[in-house]
């Protein structure tokens, strides 16, 4: 097999797998600009050609087709964003150091597009709201906010939203896209603890795509714990995704641990809701509440 027919076939099990878990275009075009160094306009050629053997998805790649050939400069920032983080932990680095360079990683990200330097899959509000986790007198704290998504999204159905992230530049942005949100505020922090924030401060914690960073930097499972700490009686805490071990039992098994440590309940043990994201949601309560 030629290094050509290697990577058609790589974007071929991509595809493949997608469409066995039934997850949207949108998802299959992002896992593509990540995992395959393939031009959009030849993608395009390999999900048309699918369509003999895929009948049944033959819209699903056409729809592919169609992403790929109109936003053939939108691929290309998800990939060059994508490419300034590196989701290794380097030989020789302590916490601090992998917090310092996935800080720079994010920095550069956005300086390439903001849109396409974080999460572009839809989490939804409604499955927050199914939850019970937003309210009018709910307040959230939002760790790795990026640049203010679910602030914008969230806003309306909360009483105050406190989002955090580890780069300068995406608090930049995102304060600038929230600016008149008069119950939002970012702030950065330093990705190694919640230490500024009191205890019993919040009703929900939201962590979106952040925890697999703090499992890299090693200090997940101090936030664990922080976030125990900051959260009142009930309080709720969503984290979508936990790692990027591709384990899920690996993940559920220290969801679990965690939680026991903790005091607090896991309510949602690795479940995968979303069809337009392949994230991994685990919704976690402290005990002592309603």
């Amino acid at each position: 097999m030629t290094t050509a027919e290697r990577v058609r076939s790589t974007a071929r099990h991509i595809l493949e797998d997608c469409m066995a878990t039934d997850l949207s275009a949108e998802v299959a075009v992002a896992r593509l600009a990540v995992e395959t160094d393939m031009r959009a306009p030849e993608l395009a050629d390999v999900a048309l050609d699918m369509r003999t053997s895929a009948v049944e998805q033959r819209g699903w790649l056409e729809d592919i087709a169609v992403l790929l050939s109109g936003k053939a400069d939108a691929f290309d920032s998800l990939r060059s964003t994508a490419a300034s983080v590196c989701h290794d932990r380097l030989r020789g680095e302590t916490g601090e150091m992998t917090i310092r360079r996935l800080a720079e990683g994010f920095d550069e990200a956005v300086a390439i597009s903001p849109a396409a330097s974080v999460q572009l899959s839809s989490l939804g509000d409604s499955w927050l709201e199914r939850q019970d986790f937003t309210g009018a007198d709910k307040t959230i704290l939002d760790i790795g906010s990026g640049i203010g998504r679910f602030e914008c999204a969230l806003h309306a159905r909360a009483k105050h939203i406190v989002g955090i992230d580890i780069s300068p530049r995406m608090v930049a942005v995102a304060r600038r896209r929230c600016a008149g949100l008069g119950n939002v505020e970012f702030r950065r922090t330093s990705g190694l603890d919640l230490g500024e924030f009191v205890d019993a401060g919040f009703d929900g914690v939201l962590a979106v795509d952040s925890f697999p960073y703090l499992v890299l930097a090693g200090v997940a499972e101090r936030h664990f714990i922080e976030v125990a700490r900051v959260l009142r009686p009930g309080g709720m805490a969503a984290i979508l995704n936990y790692s990027y071990r591709m384990s899920p039992a690996a993940d559920s098994s220290d969801i679990r641990h965690l939680a026991r440590i903790c005091a607090m309940d896991v309510l949602i043990d690795g479940e995968m809701p979303f069809r337009r994201w392949d994230g991994t949601a685990f919704l976690i309560r402290r005990t002592g509440g309603t």
